[in-house]
């Protein structure tokens, strides 16, 4: 632990966006794996719910800093390969 007050202050501030970071990636995986749960299913409706919000939540990673944009765009158009592949 530091001892000077600001180096200690940014201890903190650093492991509260780490927590905040490691949130909003957990977050994105899921509505990823949910997306990817009902393309398996087959189901068209609950797989266009699905990718609307898996889309949204890697919008906002970016918007976040969690995500490169280029990352982001190569998630989202690997998504929608995958949503268009429903028949």
């Amino acid at each position: 632990m530091p001892n000077i007050k600001s180096a200690k202050k940014r201890v903190l501030v650093n492991q509260a966006k780490a927590l905040r970071n490691k949130m909003l990636k957990s977050k994105l995986k899921t509505e990823i794996k949910k997306f990817n749960d009902a393309v398996a299913s087959g189901n068209k409706e609950e797989a266009s719910a699905a990718y609307r919000l898996a889309v949204k939540k890697v919008d906002q990673a970016v918007s976040h800093g969690i995500l490169h944009k280029n990352t982001a765009a190569r998630k989202k158009s690997a998504l929608t390969v995958k949503f268009n592949s429903i028949a």
